[in-house]
């Protein structure tokens, strides 16, 4: 059983005729500081939503088409925007916010998580900022990183501006398509689940990977 915040039928559900709005709300908070947030299986959700007979999501007597593009409008701009606040994070605070700390807060902002985003930023450059819109935690810190190292507004908003189009309209894209297809709109429940298992794969391989490595890590200093 998914958690409530995890789940984004629910999340949805709960905003009622908000909804759009707090997903926006989240996509914003998910890219500026908190990557621990459902922002890929939100988007495809809405999508989904927005194609399902009859739509869940609707802006008066719009088309479905057009109710997509809105949507997707209003979501670039509050992802894009929360890109922009962990920019200016990264600029000003980085060195505050990674500090070693006990607990979940230190998990999440922990400085090795920084440090494998400066490694993908060093490896990718300002691709990084569009690639990495599609790989969970990456998503949010690479904006931090690109704050931290001094690279200009004009280049990074620039970069992100593509990455948060390529995000937003590409993932709520797959749901809108699908959500046209029947064996989805009969199994919804079904889909959804999966839809959340799939994009926590990458943060599950990760803890996995890094726990394998801290173990190594160990066994080597206990040879040394």
């Amino acid at each position: 059983m998914l958690p409530s915040w995890m789940d984004p039928a629910t999340i949805i559900h709960a905003l009622g005729n908000g909804a759009l709005w707090g997903v926006c709300a989240i996509l914003f908070i998910e890219c500026a500081i908190f990557p621990i947030l459902p922002g890929d299986s939100l988007l495809f959700t809405v999508g989904m939503f927005i194609a399902m007979v009859p739509p869940s999501i609707t802006f008066g007597d719009m088309g479905k088409p057009m109710v997509y593009v809105v949507a997707c409008l209003i979501m670039t701009v509050f992802a894009v925007g929360g890109n922009m606040a962990g920019y200016y994070i990264g600029k000003f605070v980085s060195g505050w916010l990674f500090k070693p700390r006990d607990g979940w807060v230190g998990k999440i902002f922990s400085q090795k998580h920084l440090d494998d985003t400066h490694k993908f930023f060093a490896r990718y450059g300002s691709k990084a900022l569009v690639l990495g819109r599609f790989v969970p935690f990456v998503r949010t810190f690479v904006t931090m990183v690109a704050g931290a190292a001094g690279m200009t507004f004009r280049h990074f908003i620039l970069w992100t501006a593509v990455g948060g189009v390529l995000w937003v309209w590409g993932v709520t894209a797959l749901g809108y398509f699908l959500g046209n297809v029947a064996f989805i709109g009969d199994n919804i429940d079904l889909v959804l689940v999966a839809i959340v298992l799939i994009s926590v794969i990458p943060m599950v391989v990760e803890y996995l990977l890094e726990k394998r490595r801290g173990r190594m890590e160990a066994a080597a200093g206990a040879d040394a």
